[in-house]
């Protein structure tokens, strides 16, 4: 069995230890300040010692395919060289930096977010197929407007797969050890991969995975060609496990033991499976639902903003209550999954998901990983890092009781808003438990 504080090959590169922090979204705007706020999101998981850091989604054109408020867009060389005080603060404690790379197709934040659609006027949503009758049927309710929506056509598909690669050379050249691809949680390559969404006639459609995958490898073909030899290429590999029932048609688990031998096939130098629905929804973020982000005052402007209004606001908080009692916390709920394509693929694979303790790293590491990552843990402790790798029974404070998340939509920042939590690692920092900066101090000690 792996020990998290052992080192990994990642291609031709080395990670020195196992953890990492998986990508979540940071909230940085699209100008000067970018750099400092990531260096600040980023640079205390390098510091107390992940051994790689995923840098959020960020998008490779230069509108649309955004689905939420706050990712980056990383279509522009001189804005991507922008961001190397950020690359500098991650890379300077020995940690790989991975910026991770997507476009949301068919659920981009202009379908559901009435204030974003309102002030991009004449902006489309482009999807790889016709909306499934079941999300017409959603978008015949106040929650979506389906009325952007227009099928890619072939040269537009070609195109969109090119600008991944352009992405991934800028950031070869700005600094970056690699790109991630964002290929599940609703994303266009999930789309491209599942019948459910893709339905083409075209040469990107097709009735096996491999037919599907030919957008996955043109985005490959793409990277490699723009990026230097050794650049790093992981992606997420989708099983919607967590489709609704009515939807039929869904990749089972064994559909993404399949991609991932397509995507080692291709090329790629570590894989991240994950077990999710058909949109972007409870299974990204399982766990209770946050009643304390739905009703603090602070919020509810943006909430009638993004939806459109008290009623509509309204139904979408129900339809959250709904989701976290359908789909509630469940411990490394990746982990099979996990084990099921590392017997599969010779690349690494890595898992996330509801991973929360020391107890917890040793379980997967134990033949179903070979990496362990966490991502809302690290809103609630910067410095969690240190506690996984120096303590053999640490724990997350975290929760999963995601009012971390749910004010993302108002363009909020991913910051643990639990009092408790917040108590807890206040006392912890006073302790001395998050170890000592760079200037010898504990963080959250005065003087």
């Amino acid at each position: 069995m792996a020990s998290l504080t052992t080192s990994i090959a990642l291609g031709s590169r080395e990670a020195k230890n196992r953890l990492y922090r998986a990508p979540v979204l940071e909230v940085a705007p699209q100008g000067p300040d970018a750099a400092r706020i990531l260096a600040r999101e980023l640079g205390p998981s390098a510091a107390a010692g992940c051994g790689l850091v995923f840098q959020g989604a960020c998008l490779v054109t230069p509108q649309g395919g955004r689905s939420a408020p706050g990712l980056l867009r990383v279509h522009d060389p001189a804005f991507v060289r922008s961001l190397a005080p950020a690359i500098e603060e991650v890379k300077r404690h020995g940690a790989l930096l991975l910026m991770q790379l997507g476009f949301a197709g068919l659920q981009s934040m202009e379908l559901w977010h009435r204030e974003y659609r309102a002030t991009h006027a004449g902006i489309e949503t482009l999807a790889v197929s016709e909306p499934p009758w079941w999300f017409k049927a959603v978008g015949a309710t106040p929650i979506l407007d389906l009325s952007t929506v227009r099928v890619l056509r072939e040269e537009e598909m070609t195109t969109l797969a090119e600008a991944f690669g352009r992405s991934a050379g800028y950031a070869a050249e700005a600094g970056y050890d690699g790109v991630h691809l964002a290929g599940a949680n609703g994303s266009i390559f999930q789309q491209c991969w599942s019948p459910v969404f893709n339905r083409r006639k075209d040469g990107f459609g097709g009735s096996t995975l491999r037919e599907r995958s030919r957008f996955f490898h043109l985005v490959v073909e793409s990277i490699r060609r723009h990026a230097p030899r050794g650049f790093l290429l992981t992606t997420k590999i989708p099983a919607e496990t967590q489709a609704p029932l009515f939807v039929r048609g869904a990749l089972t688990m064994e559909d993404g033991v399949e991609i991932a031998r397509i995507a080692q096939d291709a090329g790629v130098d570590a894989i991240v499976p994950v077990r999710v629905g058909v949109t972007r929804d409870q299974a990204t973020a399982r766990g209770r639902f946050p009643d304390l982000a739905w009703h603090d005052a602070r919020w509810q402007a943006g909430y009638h903003r993004a939806f459109g209004g008290r009623a509509r606001t309204a139904l979408v908080r129900e339809a959250n209550r709904v989701a976290a009692r359908v789909m509630p916390f469940e411990p490394r709920w990746n982990e099979s999954f996990c084990r099921a394509v590392k017997r599969a693929v010779d690349v690494p694979v890595l898992c996330e998901g509801g991973i929360r303790s020391r107890s917890d790293t040793a379980r997967v590491l134990d033949g179903a990983a070979d990496m362990v990552g966490m991502a809302r843990p690290f809103y609630a402790e910067p410095r969690l890092a240190w506690r996984l790798l120096h303590e053999t029974d640490a724990r997350a404070l975290c929760e999963s009781c995601n009012n971390c998340t749910i004010p993302q939509v108002t363009g909020a920042t991913g910051v643990c808003r639990t009092p408790e939590i917040l108590a807890a690692r206040g006392r912890m920092q006073r302790a001395g438990a998050y170890g000592a900066t760079d200037d010898g101090q504990h963080p959250g000690r005065e003087g």
